[in-house]
C-alpha cells in the first residue's frame, strides 16, 4: 500500500485528488494539508511514502519545504503537482531533490503513472515539462549566463507587489487583503530584502519589468 500526503492550499482541489486516489486499491491517502503548519503536523502524524506538493501556498512555498522535509525526512518522495510549468520553479524543485513533476492538467491516469512510478523509486516528468526542461538547456547553452539571481516569492507576496505597483496605500492594500497594515509594511521589508531593493520605486519597476503588474 502506497501512503500519501496532498499538499494543497484550494482544499477543492484536494478533495478532487483524493476522491481519484481512494478508487484505487493499493493507494491510501493518510492525510492532506493546505499550509506548512499543517504539513508538518500531517507528516508526523502518519509518515507518507509519498507527498504530491503544490509549489505555491499561502504562507510558504513547496520549494522550501520540499528541501526542508527531505533533509528531516529523506526516504519520503515528492512528486510536484503544479500549475507551473516555468523552468524557474521546476529546476528549483529538482535541486531540492524531488522525484517528479506534473502538471495540474494532468488526468487521472497520468497522475496514478507518475504516483506509482515514484513509490518505485523512478522519476516521472510530464511531457510538457520534459519539454521545457530541453528548451531551458538549449537556451542556456546558446545565451550568455546571467548575473541577475531568479527569486521565488509567496503568493501573498505577489499580491503585495502588485497592489504596491498599482499605487495602493498601505491601508488600502491592508483593506482589500483583510490583514493589518504592520503585515503590509512586513511583506513591503521581505519584498526589498529578497529582491535587493532600496524602496518602493524600485519595487515598482521590478514589478513592470518582470510582468508581476497586469
Amino acid at each position: 500500500m502506497i501512503k500519501i500526503l496532498i499538499v494543497d492550499d484550494h482544499k477543492m482541489f484536494r478533495d478532487g485528488i483524493r476522491a481519484i486516489l481512494e478508487q484505487e486499491t493499493d493507494l491510501e491517502v493518510t492525510g492532506e494539508a493546505g499550509s506548512a503548519r499543517e504539513l508538518y503536523a500531517a507528516v508526523e502524524g502518519a509518515l507518507p511514502d509519498i507527498i504530491l506538493m503544490d509549489i505555491t501556498l499561502g504562507d510558504s512555498n513547496g520549494i522550501d519545504l520540499s528541501k526542508a522535509l527531505l533533509e528531516k525526512y529523506p526516504k519520503i518522495r515528492i512528486l510536484a503537482v503544479s500549475m507551473h510549468l516555468e523552468s524557474m520553479y521546476i529546476l528549483k524543485m529538482l535541486e531540492n531533490g524531488v522525484s517528479g513533476y506534473i502538471l495540474k492538467e494532468a488526468g487521472k491516469s497520468e497522475m496514478l503513472n507518475a504516483i506509482r512510478a515514484v513509490a518505485a523509486g523512478a522519476s516521472y516528468f510530464s511531457q510538457q515539462v520534459s519539454s521545457m526542461l530541453v528548451a531551458h538547456l538549449q537556451r542556456k547553452n546558446t545565451q550568455p549566463s546571467r548575473n541577475k539571481t531568479e527569486v521565488l516569492l509567496t503568493r501573498r507576496e505577489i499580491e503585495v507587489l502588485r497592489m504596491i505597483a498599482s499605487e495602493r496605500s498601505n491601508q488600502e492594500i491592508a483593506d482589500q487583503l483583510y490583514i493589518s497594515i504592520r503585515t503590509v509594511d512586513t511583506h513591503r521589508r521581505n519584498l526589498l530584502q529578497k529582491l535587493g531593493l532600496k524602496n518602493t520605486a524600485g519595487l515598482v519597476k521590478y514589478a513592470i519589468k518582470n510582468g508581476f503588474l497586469e
